[in-house]
């Protein structure tokens, strides 16, 4: 690519963008804060879906300090049903990392931004740029989209080689007088009108540039390795309650998929065993206790990024005291406390879809079994 028809390309797609620039709440504001709040919210969502969880996130956290300050318990429900929670979690530790190392004044350049938990290339570019006018090219799946197709690029995008391939294009693109308007419109263009199906090639400013258009191969590209099927796992939870009308639940470890959530006892279906089976295993595994399947409450299939389960709750009734078998937090809930906790979408929906009955005689008077242990 020359450099004249790089200016050519930047030209053409700055006078799209600012005809057809989304309004967004962050596009109204050069706070580092709210920019970095919406990039770590549209990693992995739609701007449709995003949208209310971060008017709702920036509510509740105005600030940095005010991130910093709060409970972890708190951060996770106002982000619950958003998916990948590690997200929620690294925002936290890196707002009380800026607040503890530098005292809550938010990065400036690129490679300060990466120190942050949760903050890669692509988000250190985008608020660096965005925010403070760095001439650091971002590449997230939009752009790779748009430059993959700009230039039928035939190497596969996920590879080492790929990768530095629609670097060198990117960086070679990037309008270095104003970075970060370049930035968002290339992201814009690849959200708009180059989607990954049916893209809208007469409305796109690189049209008469556009190698896979001149050749109508807009859908063989970007490159990709075929993906895998999809896996499906059986997942048996057990609804267990006490002679106070509360249900028992336990908090996910940290590191765990969705660390930090609240969850009933359960777990994964082995091969050779019932459903029943599995609900009984797991609680003897995970909170030690006995239970006696009563009766099958509810069944609901629940997709993640990159499988999908089928979620089976039982009520049961336990056999003995509850023994403290590992170092997960727990707690004994009404219905009306459960606000208070943010859940797993599958398990959130068994409390909206299903009234649970009451079974168990489990004594919640032990120590271990308290309220939230903190």
């Amino acid at each position: 690519m020359t450099d004249e028809s790089a200016s050519e390309i930047r030209s053409a797609l700055g006078s799209w963008f600012a005809t057809n620039r989304r309004d967004l709440p962050w596009r109204q504001s050069k706070d580092p804060y709210q920019i970095w709040l919406s990039e770590i919210i549209l990693q992995q969502t739609r701007v449709e879906q995003g949208l209310p969880y971060f008017d709702r996130f920036l509510t509740r956290f105005p600030t940095v300090e005010s991130l910093a300050s709060a409970n972890i318990d708190d951060v996770l429900i106002v982000w619950e049903g958003l998916g990948y929670y590690s997200r929620a979690r690294n925002l936290h530790k890196a707002a009380t990392q800026i607040v503890q190392e530098r005292d809550g004044a938010l990065p400036v350049t690129f490679d300060d931004w990466l120190k942050l938990p949760g903050v890669g290339p692509y988000t250190a570019a985008a608020v660096s740029s965005i925010a403070h006018g760095e001439a650091r090219a971002v590449v997230d799946g939009n752009v790779i989209r748009v430059l993959s197709r700009l230039v039928a690029l035939d190497t596969e995008v996920g590879t080492a080689q790929g990768k530095r391939e629609i670097s060198a294009l990117a960086d070679a693109l990037l309008d270095r007088s104003s970075p970060g308007l370049h930035n968002e419109a290339l992201m814009e263009l690849g959200a708009l009108v180059c989607i990954p199906r049916q893209p809208d090639c007469s409305s796109c400013p690189f049209q008469d540039s556009c190698l896979a258009y001149s050749t109508d191969r807009m859908h063989e590209f970007p490159r990709k390795k075929r993906k895998p099927k999809v896996p499906h796992y059986d997942i048996s939870v057990g609804i267990i309650r006490d002679g106070r009308d509360r249900v028992f639940i336990q908090r996910r470890a940290d590191e765990a998929m969705l660390g930090g959530l609240w969850e009933f006892p359960g777990g994964k279906n082995e091969k050779g065993e019932s459903l029943e089976e599995t609900c009984v295993r797991e609680i003897r595994e995970e909170i030690g206790v006995d239970v006696i399947v009563t009766e099958h409450i509810a069944s609901l299939d629940q997709a993640y990024s990159h499988f999908k389960i089928s979620l089976h709750a039982y009520a049961c009734e336990a056999i003995g005291d509850l023994l403290p078998v590992s170092s997960l937090q727990t707690a004994w809930v009404t219905r009306e406390e459960l606000a208070g906790y943010a859940f797993p979408r599958a398990n959130r929906r068994l409390f909206d879809l299903v009234e649970i009955p009451s079974s168990g005689t489990l004594d919640s008077g032990s120590e271990y079994q308290s309220q939230r242990q903190d």
